[in-house]
C-alpha cells in the first residue's frame, strides 16, 4: 500500500491492532473514531509478555497508550472524528455524517498532490514515526 498512486485515507472505526496496524500507518492520512483504540498488540497479550499475567490487561492498556487522544499526541493519527453522545453504534447516521465530512476534506486535500508527491508524503510520514530526537 506503501507505493500507491493513489490517495489513501485509513480510519480507525472499533479496534484496529495486530498486523492490521501497520496497514493503517500506512496511509496518507490517518483518521480515528474518538472511542476506536488502536494498538499493535491486545492488552492482554501485552499483559501476558510483560507480566505475565493476562488479567493485568488494564495495567498493559494504559502503558500501550491506545486510545485516540493518544494516538493523536504521538503522531501516530492525523485527527479524531467526533462520535454521538454514547458511541457510534447509539447513532449510526450521525457517526456516518461525521466521518464523511472529516473523509472529503482529507481526500479533497490529498486529490491536489501528484501521485509522486503522495507515495513520497505516504513513506515520510511512516518512517518519521518512532523517531527519537536528541536535543
Amino acid at each position: 500500500m506503501s507505493v500507491l498512486r493513489v490517495p489513501v485515507i485509513a480510519t480507525v472505526i472499533g479496534e484496529g491492532g495486530s498486523g492490521g496496524a501497520l496497514g493503517i500507518g500506512v496511509a496518507n492520512s490517518v483518521l480515528m473514531l474518538r472511542d476506536a483504540i488502536y494498538s499493535v498488540i491486545s492488552p492482554e497479550s501485552c499483559a501476558s509478555i510483560l507480566w505475565r499475567d493476562s488479567g493485568e490487561k488494564v495495567k498493559a492498556a494504559i502503558a500501550l497508550k491506545n486510545s485516540a487522544i493518544d494516538a493523536l499526541r504521538l503522531g501516530v493519527i492525523d485527527e479524531i472524528v467526533p462520535e454521538p453522545l454514547g458511541a457510534a453504534h447509539r447513532n449510526y447516521d450521525l457517526a456516518a455524517a461525521n466521518l464523511k465530512e472529516f473523509l472529503k476534506k482529507y481526500y479533497y486535500a490529498l486529490k491536489k498532490m501528484t501521485p509522486e508527491e503522495l507515495v513520497r508524503q505516504r513513506i515520510e510520514k511512516f518512517a518519521a514515526m518512532g523517531v527519537i530526537a536528541k536535543i
